[in-house]
C-alpha cells in the first residue's frame, strides 16, 4: 500500500515577507541614522541651525521654507535635514513590524526593534528645542549624543538578526573581555569630548548665535586628542592578544576593521585641528565618528556568539566557534 509525500506547508504570506525583509530594513536603518548624523553635521557647519525659525513649522505658517529676495540656502539645509527624519520614522515603523512580530525569537530581540522609531521621535522633539532655545550647546549637543547612541543600538539590532538566539557564549577569555568593556568606555569618552570640542569651536550652528562651552577649546582638544591615544593603546593591547590566543575569524576581522577606522578618524582629526577646521573635514569627522560607533559595536558583538541563526533570506547564517 503505497502513501502519498507529506507535503509540508508554506508559511503565511506575512511571515515570507517578514524573513525576506528583516534584514534589509535593519541594515537600511542603520545607514540612515548614520546619514542623518552627516546630514545635521552639515546643518551645523553651515551655519543653518536656525535656517527655519520656527518647529515643527519652518516659519510661522508655514512648514516649508519661503522663497523670497533676502533667501539665503540656509533654511533649505535645515529643512532637508528636517525631512530626512520623516524618512528615519518610516523605516523604524517598518523594522519595529518586522522584529517586534517575530514571535520565533526572545523579547529582548523584539524589544530591540522599538529602539530605532521611538528614538527618532525623541530626537524630532530635541531638535525643535535646540531652534526655540537659539541652538544652545547643551541641547545640540545631546542632539548628537543620543544620534550615536541610536547608531549603536541599530548597529547591535544588525549583528542579533544575523544570529541565532541561543544563551550567549563567550568566545574570549576574561581578560579580553575586560579590555572590550574599557574600549566602550573610552567610546563614549571619545564621543563625549569630541562633542565639547565642537560645542566651545566655531561651528555652533549659526553665525549669529555665540552659544558656547564655557571652556577652552585648545585644552578640550587635548584631552579628547588623550582619550583617542587610550583608545588606540588598549586596541591594540586587544589585537596582540587575540593573535597571541590564536582568535581569527570574525572576530580578529572586525578588529583590524576597527584599527583602520581609529586611524583614519585620528588622522582627519589631526588634519581639521591643523588646518583651521575645514567644514568638509570637520563633517567627515562626524562621520568618521558613527563609523567608529559602529564598528566598535560590531566588534563586541564577534566576541561572543549564540549558536547558528535561522535561515533568513539575505541574512547569512552564523556559525559560532568553540571558545577558546
Amino acid at each position: 500500500m503505497s502513501t502519498s509525500p507529506t507535503v509540508e506547508a508554506r508559511p503565511p504570506l506575512f511571515e515570507r515577507l517578514r524573513d525576506r525583509w528583516a534584514w534589509t530594513a535593519v541594515v537600511a536603518n542603520l545607514v540612515g541614522q548614520i546619514v542623518i548624523i552627516v546630514t545635521g553635521g552639515a546643518v551645523r557647519l553651515t551655519a543653518s541651525g536656525l535656517g527655519c525659525s520656527s518647529w515643527p513649522q519652518c516659519e510661522p505658517g508655514e512648514f516649508t521654507p519661503v522663497l523670497h529676495a533676502q533667501s539665503s540656502f540656509h533654511p533649505y539645509v535645515e529643512f532637508g535635514n528636517r525631512m530626512v527624519a520623516p524618512v528615519l520614522v518610516v523605516i523604524g515603523l517598518v523594522v519595529a513590524v518586522l522584529v517586534v512580530s517575530e514571535n520565533r525569537r526572545p523579547w529582548s530581540y523584539r524589544a530591540l526593534g522599538l529602539v530605532p522609531v521611538l528614538g527618532v521621535l525623541v530626537q524630532a522633539v530635541i531638535g525643535g528645542l535646540s531652534v526655540i532655545y537659539d541652538l544652545n550647546p547643551a541641547i545640540v549637543g545631546s542632539h548628537l549624543l543620543i544620534s550615536m547612541g541610536l547608531v549603536a543600538f541599530s548597529a547591535w539590532l544588525v549583528a542579533r538578526t544575523r544570529e541565532g538566539d541561543a544563551p550567549a557564549v563567550h568566545l574570549v577569555d576574561r581578560t579580553l573581555r575586560l579590555l572590550t568593556g574599557v574600549l566602550v568606555a573610552l567610546t563614549v569618552v571619545v564621543v563625549a569630548l569630541g562633542v565639547v570640542v565642537t560645542g566651545a569651536g566655531p561651528h555652533s550652528g549659526d553665525s549669529e548665535v555665540g552659544y558656547r562651552f564655557d571652556v577652552d577649546p585648545w585644552l578640550v582638544a587635548k584631552a579628547h586628542a588623550a582619550s583617542v591615544w587610550a583608545f588606540i593603546a588598549v586596541l591594540v593591547a586587544i589585537l596582540v592578544l587575540l593573535r597571541r590566543s590564536g582568535i581569527g575569524g570574525r572576530t580578529w576581522t572586525a578588529a583590524l576593521v576597527l584599527l583602520g577606522v581609529t586611524l583614519g578618524q585620528g588622522l582627519v582629526g589631526y588634519v581639521q585641528l591643523f588646518t583651521g577646521l575645514p567644514v568638509a573635514l570637520v563633517n567627515l569627522h562626524m562621520l568618521g565618528a558613527a563609523l567608529l560607533t559602529t564598528s566598535v559595536t560590531f566588534f563586541v558583538s564577534t566576541t561572543r556568539g549564540r549558536g547558528p541563526a535561522r535561515s533568513r533570506s539575505g541574512a547569512p547564517a552564523e556559525t559560532v566557534a568553540a571558545p577558546r
